[in-house]
């Protein structure tokens, strides 16, 4: 389908031509410079994109026994809307996969489409085999349980600086993870839309012969 400039994406559009860099360029436009985090949050079951609206979870370590473990691990998953991707704001600990198969299994039939996690996740080859996004600093062969737990639900979290809410688009890939603010979600989103646009213009331009200082000064893209 040819697009114009003015022509906004619809979910599936957005999610084979969208990327983070592009967002990322679009939110520096804004004036929003920090809104990825520098972090190596890698896409680790094989699925290098994801889409969607953040539901934040607030972790932390644990040193003594939990009277009653899971508990809000179980309210925010199966408190999932179509759409959304879990974030779980761990600080970066390793000291247990706190997402795995398991909970992956449950947000999908609540509609969630993947898991972003500060920290370690572990039974991948199983959530590979389910084509489940989860974007993770690493690995952990423990279980969460007497280790670490959710001590929120929907507030507004850190990764790396960056503050998250729930509700907030987010987008995912193998250059980075982009966290756009509700309050410039729209602007963003359509700028990101001309650049791609402009883009793949530009890069017509250059494969038809057009040096790349000709081209930016043409049409102002790189």
């Amino acid at each position: 389908m040819n697009k114009t400039c003015t022509e906004l994406p619809g979910r599936e559009q957005m999610e084979r031509e969208l990327s983070s860099t592009v967002v990322a360029d679009a939110l520096d436009g804004l004036g929003y410079r920090r809104q990825s985090p520098n972090l190596a949050l890698s896409p680790l079951t094989g699925v290098p994109r994801l889409i969607g609206r953040c539901r934040t979870t607030l972790w932390a370590d644990m040193a003594h026994e939990d009277s009653r473990p899971y508990e809000l691990e179980f309210e925010a998953v199966d408190g999932c809307n179509p759409g959304e991707v879990h974030v779980a704001a761990a600080h970066g600990a390793m000291r247990s996969g706190i997402w795995g198969e398991l909970l992956s299994t449950a947000a999908r039939n609540r509609g969630c489409v993947g898991a972003i996690v500060d920290g370690a996740v572990r039974d991948v080859a199983k959530m590979t085999e389910m084509g489940f996004p989860v974007f993770a600093r690493g690995t952990s062969v423990y279980d969460s349980l007497h280790r670490q737990r959710v001590i929120d639900v929907d507030v507004p979290v850190e990764i790396d600086g960056v503050r998250i809410n729930s509700g907030d688009f987010v987008i995912a890939d193998v250059d980075g993870i982009v966290f756009v603010p509700t309050e410039v979600e729209e602007e963003a989103i359509a700028r990101a839309w001309e650049k791609v646009y402009a883009e793949s213009v530009t890069r017509d331009a250059i494969q038809g012969g057009m040096k790349a200082s000709d081209a930016y000064a043409k049409f102002g893209v790189l």
